[in-house]
C-alpha cells in the first residue's frame, strides 16, 4: 500500500468514527509514524508504506476513533514555538493559553521571580524563560505525575542555568516556608464546573486529567484559594496573571479587586473571548 492510499485509508476509518477533523489527525498520525512531513502527501503519494508501518498506523487509528487525543498518542504539542512532551497526566497545551504567556512576558524584567502555579506540562513557565532572560522560575502542582512531565519538559528545553524548581503539592502549600516572595505569579488552575465536564467533547472530559479541569460548582474554587493563599507570596507591586474560562471574566475581575490588587484587567483571546485576567499588588 502507498502513503496516499493509506491516508485515505485512515481518514475515512476516523470519520466513520464521528472524529472531529478526520483528515488533519489521519495525515498527523501516519506522518508521526512515517517519520515524514506535509510534503509527503502532497509530492510523494506514491511512497511504500512498510507492514510494520501500516501496522502502527492502524492501531493509532484505532485509539483515535476511541477519541483518545493525537497529541496523546504522538507525546508531543507545539506551544510558543516549543514543542512539548505530553500525556494523559497533563493538560494539552492550546493556543489560547499563549495569550496568557504574551502578557506575562511583557511584565518580566531581568531579576524577577517567577511563579507558575498548576504548572501542568509546564509549557507556561518554561515558555516564559526560554524568552526572557535573567528571569529565575519555579513550578507547583498537586500531581507528582504532571511534575514529572514539566521536569522533562525542562531539561529538554531550557539551558541547565534557566531551569526552574519544582514543587508538589496543594497549591502554595507546595512552597517551601522559607521559599521568600515572587515579582510574578501566572496559572492556568482547573475553571470547568464540575458538572459541565460530562458534556465535554471526549477528548476533553474523558481523556485529560479530570483534576486539571474541575473548578468546583461554580468553576471558580481555585481563584478563591490562590488568591486567599497567594497573595502573601506575591512582592509589593508584583504581578498576578490568570487564565480563565468563558463568561468567568467579570467575576474574577472583581475578586482581584476585592484581594488588594490594583489594575485589575482582562485580556482577550483570538476568537474575542476573555482568556486572562491579571493585577498588580498594591505597594505599600
Amino acid at each position: 500500500m502507498d502513503y496516499r492510499a493509506c491516508y485515505e485509508k485512515g481518514r475515512a476509518c476516523l470519520k466513520a468514527a464521528g472524529v472531529p477533523e478526520p483528515e488533519a489527525d489521519a495525515r498527523l498520525l501516519l506522518e508521526y509514524v512515517c517519520h515524514t512531513g506535509l510534503n509527503t502527501l502532497l509530492a510523494h503519494g506514491d511512497r511504500p508504506v512498510s507492514g510494520e508501518e501500516r501496522g502502527e498506523y492502524e492501531a493509532l487509528l484505532e485509539k483515535r476513533a476511541r477519541r483518545i487525543p493525537v497529541q496523546y498518542l504522538t507525546g508531543e504539542q507545539s506551544f510558543c514555538g516549543l514543542s512539548f512532551r505530553v500525556n494523559r497526566h497533563v493538560l494539552i497545551p492550546r493556543q489560547d493559553t499563549e495569550i496568557l504567556v504574551e502578557e506575562a512576558a511583557k511584565r518580566l524584567e531581568p531579576g524577577m521571580r517567577l511563579l507558575d502555579m498548576c504548572t501542568g506540562s509546564g509549557c507556561i513557565l518554561i515558555s516564559l524563560l526560554a524568552m526572557t532572560e535573567g528571569v529565575r522560575g519555579a513550578g507547583a502542582d498537586i500531581s507528582a505525575e504532571a511534575l514529572a512531565v514539566a521536569r522533562e519538559n525542562g531539561c529538554r528545553l531550557l539551558p541547565e542555568a534557566k531551569r526552574p524548581g519544582w514543587y508538589q503539592g496543594d497549591l502554595f502549600g507546595a512552597l517551601p516556608a522559607d521559599g521568600g516572595q515572587f515579582d510574578m505569579i501566572v496559572s492556568n488552575p482547573p475553571y470547568i464546573p464540575g458538572g459541565d465536564i460530562e458534556g465535554l467533547m471526549p477528548e476533553v472530559g474523558v481523556s485529560e486529567p479530570r483534576s486539571a479541569l474541575d473548578g468546583g460548582e461554580d468553576g471558580l474554587v481555585f481563584y478563591r484559594r490562590i488568591l486567599a493563599e497567594g497573595i502573601p507570596f506575591l512582592k509589593p507591586g508584583g504581578w498576578l496573571l490568570l487564565e480563565i474560562g468563558a463568561g468567568q471574566g467579570a467575576a474574577v475581575k472583581e475578586m482581584l479587586r476585592g484581594a488588594d490588587l490594583s489594575a485589575a484587567e482582562i485580556r482577550k483571546d483570538y476568537a474575542g473571548l476573555d482568556r486572562v485576567v491579571l493585577g498588580k499588588k498594591r505597594q505599600r
